[in-house]
């Protein structure tokens, strides 16, 4: 909010006062926000690396932003709703789409982790031994 304020002109010391006086009567918290912006943003199919990336450049603290993570829903169903949504619920025949897929994943913010539960891109379940 400050830096909003600061970027539309308002003195620092005004904008300093105002938040503070916000923040001392509950309007404006950090950390809820935080758990809105998460939720949100994961019910649109984003991922945690993104979300996180998001909320520290708005400048919010690292411990508020690992409470809001750990309070969203799984995160591996989340990635496998994310690509049926784009692919449809056939899993991906071949390992160039597999990495198409994984991409995919990937701009959306989701971990290595999520990508490979979400594709089924574990070496060991595809190798023709």
């Amino acid at each position: 909010m400050r830096a909003k304020l600061a970027s539309q002109g308002f003195d620092a010391a005004v904008v300093d006062t105002a938040v503070a006086e916000l923040a001392s009567e509950g309007v404006v918290n950090d950390e809820r926000y935080a758990h809105n912006y998460v939720a949100y943003h994961a019910a649109r199919g984003q991922g945690p690396v993104r979300i996180a990336a998001e909320l520290k450049a708005m400048g919010l603290q690292a411990q508020l932003i690992e409470l809001a993570l750990a309070s969203a829903p799984d995160w591996r169903t989340l990635a496998r709703q994310a690509r049926t949504a784009r692919f449809g619920p056939a899993p991906p025949a071949d390992w160039p789409e597999k990495a198409r897929q994984a991409r995919f994943l990937q701009y959306r913010g989701f971990s290595a982790d999520h990508i490979r539960a979400a594709t089924g891109a574990d070496p060991d379940v595809d190798s023709t031994a």
